[in-house]
């Protein structure tokens, strides 16, 4: 045969194969969209004019939701819909409270990571668990604020058992045998391509993705492009910069933004991952609505404890309300300690008198009140203990405060401490800012 022909018949060839490829990829999609066609159930996700949208009881339905267990109101007092939690305890009580203010939910079922202690290749375990979690979807499946189920929360931190795939999609199929009105979803860390094709491999009965994600270094934005998965997401936490993704000072303690800094970079979060692409995103939830410790006791606390709101619940109620006229939070700048900033990497010496101050000023011209507290440090890189209680303050080292301004002694023992700021406009709300810094008796230790 001439090579001509050889030629034409290879191109024919290639060309045939190329083609079933697109077809087969086409049909691949279209069947993938089947599962989001309308059917008519309490909360749905549908796709419908080329783009995925949560319905509930029949009317679109864009999640302004915040995680946490507490301060439901404050959620519907600022313009949010919703909220979400990571485990099913005093799941009752998280509905009802909830309901009472409007809320819906989406409720998170807990499934054991590897890390805990959990064998995913034992079956007896994980029969178990999905019998426990059974018991939960048939008690609150007819609640009227339950949104979706969140199946797991994190499940990929910490482990490599890919079983646990397997043991999610067995939950998420369950879900949908005992209470078919409402989806699922499944937390990842991020948006981590190898266990997303993971999941687009062993889950086929997970709804929508959700990704915990703050982002200083993950260019999240770019990531979400690119993804293999081309169905809906939900940003299920997002807000200031993680302390994994600070600068730290010498002695590994991680620099934490200011609640002005995480206002304004949690205004950019929303924009750049929450909204960007109304294509596939179904909203998200801001991190953390309520007082929690997690490597400092402000590091995502969006509440204080007394109730006092920080700058990013003034953005949030923008956000999802456009309301700009409220009275807002102080802003902070920043907090020096004897002189430098917290990048400078503060050293004391014990028992030795210093001073410290806090930047800050009030956009509505309100009075502010500056309390002071020293805490010693409880993160240490290579503990990993970011999740320990609140430590008690450091006493007897606090001396007289004027304005801004405050004196201080060192402690006595050597070590990692941290000095807050907190900037009160007695208007219900509560600027922080704090500085790490370290007692040796070698300044340049």
């Amino acid at each position: 045969m001439p090579i001509f022909n050889k030629c034409i018949l290879y191109i024919i060839s290639v060309s045939l194969v190329a083609m079933c490829w697109m077809l087969n990829s086409c049909g691949e999609r279209t069947n993938a969209k089947e599962k989001y066609m309308p059917k008519g159930r309490k909360v749905e996700v549908v796709w419908q004019n080329g783009q995925y949208t949560l319905l509930r009881n029949g009317e679109p339905y864009f999640i302004k939701g915040a995680g946490g267990y507490t301060h439901f109101e404050k959620i519907k007092e600022n313009g949010g819909n919703s909220v979400r939690v990571w485990h099913e305890e005093d799941a009752q009580r998280i509905l009802d409270e909830a309901h009472e203010n409007g809320l819906s939910v989406t409720l998170g079922l807990w499934v054991t990571r590897e890390k805990e202690g959990f064998n995913y290749y034992d079956k007896k375990q994980v029969a178990q668990q999905l019998e426990r979690l059974r018991k939960v979807v048939h008690r609150y499946k007819d609640h009227p604020a339950l949104l979706m189920w969140g199946v797991g929360n994190e499940v990929n931190n910490g482990g490599t058992n890919v079983e646990v795939w397997d043991a999610v999609n067995e939950i998420a199929e369950m879900i949908h045998e005992v209470d078919p009105d409402h989806p699922t979803t499944t937390t990842l860390i991020g948006v981590p391509d190898d266990i997303i094709k993971l999941v687009l491999k062993k889950c086929p009965a997970i709804d929508v993705l959700s990704f915990n994600t703050f982002g200083g270094k993950d260019n999240m934005d770019e990531k979400l492009r690119n993804i293999d998965w081309e169905g809906p997401y939900i940003i299920s936490e997002f807000g200031a910069q993680g302390y994994w993704e600070v600068y730290t000072t010498w002695w590994n303690a991680p620099l934490e933004q200011t609640s002005s800094m995480k206002a304004l970079y949690t205004r950019d979060r929303y924009s750049s991952i929450v909204t960007f692409d109304r294509d596939r995103s179904l909203g998200g939830y801001v991190f953390y609505w309520g007082e929690k410790h997690e490597a400092t006791p402000t590091w995502f606390s969006l509440i204080l404890e007394t109730g006092e709101e920080t700058e990013t619940v003034g953005v949030m109620r923008e956000l999802w309300t456009g309301n700009t006229s409220t009275n807002k939070a102080p802003y902070v700048a920043y907090v020096k300690l004897n002189g430098v900033f917290d990048y400078q990497n503060a050293y004391l010496k014990p028992q030795q008198e210093y001073n410290a101050a806090v930047y800050a000023f009030d956009p509505d011209g309100d009075s502010l009140r500056v309390e002071w507290e020293m805490l010693p440090e409880t993160f240490t890189e290579l503990s990993g203990n970011v999740n320990a209680e609140k430590p008690d303050p450091v006493p007897n080292v606090l001396g007289e405060a004027s304005g801004n301004n405050i004196s201080l002694r060192a402690p006595q023992k050597t070590g990692p401490y941290r000095l807050y700021a907190y900037i009160y406009d007695g208007q219900g709300h509560v600027a922080t800012g704090n500085i790490p810094f370290y007692v040796s008796k070698n300044p340049l230790h």
